[in-house]
């Protein structure tokens, strides 16, 4: 993927913030007191969608509407935070939008999606299987169809990380979570515009672990499984181009257990109030790992987004484990 200029994210975030304010970043200070040094905190569980993604979404579908305004639909395959983003900006230029889950897929994000404008689908056991059917409707449709890692999103969310690079320059580490890429991508790209040195902590989900045997191998590796609660997490494919940016520009990719993404949710909720999904409390998951080295250092975490289910979350706080199928 071609590189990301500072003033191509500059325009994104002209883009996006005709849509959405800036989030905030927050030092919590007790965060800070559980982790033993400052962490701060993107909370991009602030979003209209809950999710960082809805800032791809909407430089992804400005581009389209320029480039091939006769375009009939689109279509796109998601475990939810994605579909939001595109029903949220199709809808903000009249254009009719499919999403397909797959089976299982968490009712409160199908039920958001559907709130905002998408004709929803459940179709396949898993994210790789609902992509495949996307694809197919798209072919039969004539449809315009969005992929999941693409550099518009990248770009989009991209806007995020130079929200957070501009207001805190100085970060030594930023643990980020990788479901199919993004939102790394992003960080990385505002790291190297910016020409900062800050590291990119990559985490993944020990059930998910794709991007971290990729990492390891320099290569993509696919999984034959990602059964995870961890809902954004969940791939077992990873994109070539999503690799070949987190091999040449993160620093590690680190593997955490349900439990510690579990306490890493409840820990977010007494220290800060907020509600974080399992990839949104994947980065401090991976933080709180390694704590004992990253003692007297200035952190960042991303949390990049809120959307979990209200039975999983109540599970979650009452100190129990949701039951993944």
């Amino acid at each position: 993927m071609k590189s990301i200029s500072k003033e191509e994210l500059e325009q994104a975030t002209l883009l996006v913030h005709r849509a959405m304010n800036p989030t905030p970043a927050y030092a919590w200070p007790l965060l800070a007191e559980a982790a033993g040094t400052e962490v701060w905190v993107k909370h991009e569980n602030h979003t209209p969608t809950g999710a960082f993604k809805v800032r791809g979404g909407l430089v992804y579908m400005d581009r389209l509407k320029r480039e091939r305004p006769g375009v009939k639909g689109i279509v796109s395959a998601t475990r939810g935070n994605h579909g939001q983003s595109l029903a949220y900006a199709a809808r903000s230029i009249g254009l009719p939008c499919s999403i397909f889950v797959p089976h299982g897929n968490s009712l409160e994000k199908n039920a958001a999606m559907r709130a905002f404008g998408a004709d929803l689908r459940i179709q396949g056991q898993d994210f790789d299987e609902a992509k495949g059917h996307a694809a197919d409707l798209a072919e039969e449709m004539g449809y315009e169809f969005v992929p999941s890692y693409h550099r518009d999103l990248v770009t989009g969310v991209g806007t995020y990380a130079l929200e957070l690079f501009t207001a805190q320059p100085d970060l030594d580490a930023v643990y980020v979570p990788i479901g199919l890429g993004s939102g790394i991508s992003g960080l990385i790209a505002a790291r190297d515009a910016l020409n900062l040195k800050t590291e990119i902590v990559g985490v993944v989900s020990e059930h998910a672990e794709a991007y971290a045997l990729s990492f390891e191998a320099g290569r993509p590796v696919a999984t034959n499984s990602a059964l995870t609660f961890a809902d954004g997490m969940a791939v077992r494919t990873p994109d070539p181009d999503a690799v070949a940016v987190v091999c040449a520009g993160a620093a590690r990719v680190l593997r955490v257990s349900e439990t510690e993404i579990a306490d890493a949710m409840r820990l977010y909720y007494t220290a800060t109030h907020s509600i974080a999904e399992g990839a949104g409390a994947a980065p401090l998951a991976g933080l709180m790992q390694e704590r004992a080295q990253m003692q007297g250092k200035k952190l960042g975490v991303i949390l990049c987004g809120q959307n979990i289910d209200r039975a999983w979350f109540a599970t979650i706080l009452d100190g129990g484990m949701p039951v993944v199928k």
